[in-house]
């Protein structure tokens, strides 16, 4: 929800904004928090390591080549916002970019396959390791790859679904010609998310029986997809409200705030599902369920984990408190303008 925007505002952020100005305007809306919104990949990382060692190690052993890939990415967006404020050239800022915008894309892609492999199941052996191929035939069998028909969907869910936050989320920061391309780019976007929403949660009760087994056991765990649900209508309703001929510029606003909250309710649904219909599975095994880690037997010991737990509350805390200050002051609109620092 917070590293998402940022990535979502990368993908379409050479469709809003035309030209140099309007792309400096876009970079200014997450230039005081997207490398700060990472801080929430090295926490889930640390949580991983202290609270489920062995799905730690088997997670990034076996994802090693797609891990690798991210890192890259990562890499090169980060170097792309950065050198795009301090190199003025007419050569070099398109090529920025265009490797800002395509950095933001494949790690949405990227971060889709990953959760698809982990809805699927991986091939783990009585070690509770495995390995794959980053690609074979695309069908789901016991051979397939990382990427295969069903993880690219999801991944292709994703990237639609971030790139209509990262729409929403410039809605709500900019102003004039970006801001009323921002809004057209989330009503269109807002259909593929609708469509491939159906689509992935038809197809992973197919790949994943568990997923609808746990919904069929525990009703009330409906609550979360029905919040997905409920989310990605009230982001078209409020987009739909969203006319400064019919409303007042404050109305306006505060439907866009909605709009983008909505979307974080969508994002949130979405993923509270995906635990829900695994539990208590966090690495399912493709091929023999034995193998699968659970969150008894890939989890630390009891002492590990209260110790772990003090340090990450503690963490978490200081964490949320700067994060409230960060958003706080920068809260509001970013004109357009000739500011050359980002933010």
């Amino acid at each position: 929800m917070l590293d998402g925007f940022d990535l979502g505002v990368g993908i379409v952020h050479l469709v809003v904004a035309k030209s140099d100005m309007e792309r400096r305007q876009v970079l200014r809306t997450i230039g005081p928090v997207w490398d700060g919104n990472e801080v929430w990949l090295l926490a889930t990382g640390g949580t991983l390591y202290f609270a489920f060692p062995a799905l730690y190690a088997s997670g990034f052993s076996g994802f090693y080549l797609p891990l690798m890939i991210v890192l890259w990415l990562l890499v090169f967006r980060g170097i792309s916002i950065e050198f795009r404020n301090h190199v003025e050239s007419p050569v070099w800022a398109p090529l920025w970019d265009a490797v800002f915008c395509f950095s933001s894309l494949l790690l949405a892609v990227f971060y889709g396959a990953a959760l698809g492999n982990v809805v699927r199941g991986v091939p783990l052996d009585a070690r509770g390791y495995f390995f794959e191929a980053l690609w074979t035939d695309f069908r789901l069998g016991p051979e397939t790859g990382i990427l295969d028909w069903y993880t690219i969907l999801v991944g292709l869910a994703a990237f639609f679904a971030l790139a209509q936050h990262g729409a929403l989320w410039l809605l709500v920061k900019t102003a004039g010609a970006v801001e009323e391309r921002a809004r057209r780019v989330a009503r269109v976007v807002w259909w593929g998310v609708a469509a491939l929403t159906v689509l992935v949660t038809w197809f992973t009760f197919r790949a994943q029986p568990q997923v609808l087994a746990n919904l069929s056991a525990h009703r009330w765990g409906y609550v979360f997809p029905l919040l997905a649900l409920a989310g990605l209508l009230a982001v078209r309703w409020f987009l739909g409200r969203q006319s400064a001929a019919q409303n007042t510029a404050q109305t306006v606003a505060k439907n866009e705030r909605k709009a983008f909250l909505a979307s974080c309710a969508y994002l949130l649904g979405m993923l509270a599902s995906v635990v829900f219909g695994l539990y208590p599975y966090v690495l399912p095994a493709r091929g023999n369920p034995a193998y699968a880690l659970t969150v008894h037997n890939a989890k630390a010991s009891d002492y590990g984990l209260r110790i772990g737990l003090v340090w990450w509350t503690i963490g978490m805390i200081l964490a949320t408190a700067y994060f409230v200050f960060l958003y706080r002051h920068f809260a509001g609109k970013v004109a357009a303008g000739t500011d050359r620092e980002g933010y």
